[in-house]
């Protein structure tokens, strides 16, 4: 036989026809299973033999076997008409939100919080959906949702500090931020010494209205701050102030961060006046994918805070 390579696409009726006379070795009663007369049906697999190049069935007038061909596509068959019959049901599972995808951004606070708890319940909850996680900070996070990269994401900012209008938002609540101090430091550190000590800070284009609330925190005492060092990640930072580089704020939930040679203490009560507050927020896109409207609902729903 001569393989048409023009040949058009074989239907999933033709394989359905192909696996009736495969699975019964008998066109009479595969006709019959298929609700057709036995004529069309030969026909049918006559007409498949020749797309395909190849004898699919050995017939002689008492019975019908299998060539090797046709043995080897029986399973491939009963596989292609069982994902074809789930498909309608995909579909509506992935338009509800049963199953998809979530691109989802982070910041490093997070994870040292309920994040891997969260997701860890969610996977349980909802097993058709995938997660795919990005650390990044919210400036890198802002460009991967223009880009639509990103289907939602957990920022950090300074608290009410609405995300960017093409967003939507939920916060998770609000902390304070405490000093990270290296181990060595006085148990009791007056607050014009502390004001004085260099500073390990995040540089401003990560979190703008975080950073400014700490400048301004200084400036109300009249400080402006010497900046030892600027690194992107918090526990970075951390590590920077336990090598003895300065002092930092960060927020409460970096305590769950324990690293030797570092202490987190709450500020001076002389220095509690316009404290800063850092705020975590779930921001999405309104128009991710259903999924993601799943994932809000969840976290909305753990009833667990930052703070």
């Amino acid at each position: 036989m001569n393989h048409d390579q023009t040949a058009p696409e074989i239907e999933l009726r033709v394989w359905r026809q192909f696996l009736a006379v495969a699975e019964t070795l008998h066109f009479g009663r595969a006709a019959a299973q298929l609700h057709m007369t036995q004529p069309p049906l030969t026909q049918a697999i006559q007409q498949l033999e020749r797309r395909l190049g190849v004898l699919l069935f050995e017939r002689t007038r008492r019975s019908v076997a299998l060539t090797p061909a046709g043995a080897a596509l029986v399973e491939p068959a009963r596989q292609l008409l069982a994902q074809a019959a789930a498909l309608p049901g995909r579909a509506r599972d992935a338009a509800t939100g049963e199953v998809g995808r979530i691109r989802l951004g982070f910041v490093s606070t997070i994870a040292f919080g309920p994040l891997p708890q969260w997701l860890r319940a969610f996977r349980e909850a909802q097993p058709g959906i995938t997660i795919e996680l990005r650390e990044a900070t919210g400036d890198v996070q802002f460009e991967a949702f223009a880009a639509r990269e990103l289907d939602a994401g957990f920022v950090l900012h300074a608290p009410g500090i609405a995300p960017p209008p093409t967003l939507q938002r939920l916060s998770l609540g609000v902390e304070p931020l405490v000093l990270a101090l290296p181990e060595a430091a006085p148990k009791r550190l007056a607050a014009a010494a502390l004001l004085g000590e260099p500073l390990v800070i995040f540089p401003r284009a990560i979190a703008p209205s975080l950073y400014d609330a700490v400048l301004a925190f200084y400036h109300r005492y009249g400080v402006t701050p010497v900046i030892a060092q600027e690194a992107i990640q918090m526990q970075t930072i951390v590590n920077l102030v336990s090598a003895g580089l300065g002092v930092a704020l960060v927020p409460r939930s970096m305590r769950s961060l324990q690293r030797p040679g570092i202490v987190y203490r709450a500020l001076p009560a002389a220095l509690a006046e316009g404290a800063p507050h850092a705020e975590t927020s779930l921001v999405w896109r309104p128009d991710a994918p259903p999924a993601v409207q799943r994932f809000v609902d969840f976290v909305q729903a753990q009833g667990a805070r930052i703070a």
